[in-house]
């Protein structure tokens, strides 16, 4: 099982956007910056996101994207499946074809470990993580330093 970057910073991405919720539109050059994804990947992931109906776009001066629905009803796992990624710890992708087309001897046992997978990412919200404290000292930490780089550039 492998969650690609591809996932892992479509999370990111979505968890920086909630936590500046209530602050307008969050430019994907502000999520760049701050969790240091290259711009042109972010806009490949927010085409995904946009299409999957978890985010919104403003256009014009002082746009960007916008949560299309509230932190608390954004699963991880509904962040994962809309850029198209697997968390899937099978050899086969679930198919049971594992071995020469048959199913081999630890097929089951992948299996339940990605339905555990599968559903504690379903439980987990976007709100869940922005109440954690760890995940609220990284986010200020990097709000300063983005803020100490931008006075220390004028």
């Amino acid at each position: 099982m492998r969650l690609t970057t591809k996932g892992r910073y479509a999370v990111t991405a979505m968890l920086d956007m909630a936590m500046h919720t209530g602050q307008g539109p969050t430019s994907l050059a502000d999520i760049s910056q701050r969790q240091q994804i290259s711009l042109p990947y972010l806009e490949q992931l927010f085409a995904r996101l946009r299409r999957a109906n978890l985010v919104s776009s403003v256009r014009g001066p002082g746009g960007g994207y916008l949560l299309a629905m509230a932190p608390e009803d954004i699963s991880v796992s509904q962040v994962i499946d809309a850029v198209d990624e697997s968390v899937d710890a099978t050899r086969c992708q679930g198919l049971s074809d594992c071995q020469q087309g048959d199913t081999c001897l630890t097929h089951y046992l992948w299996s339940e470990l990605s339905t555990r997978i599968r559903d504690f990412l379903d439980d987990v919200t976007l709100e869940q993580l922005m109440h954690r404290h760890d995940v609220q000292q990284i986010a200020t930490r990097q709000d300063q330093r983005v803020t100490g780089t931008i006075l220390a550039s004028s």
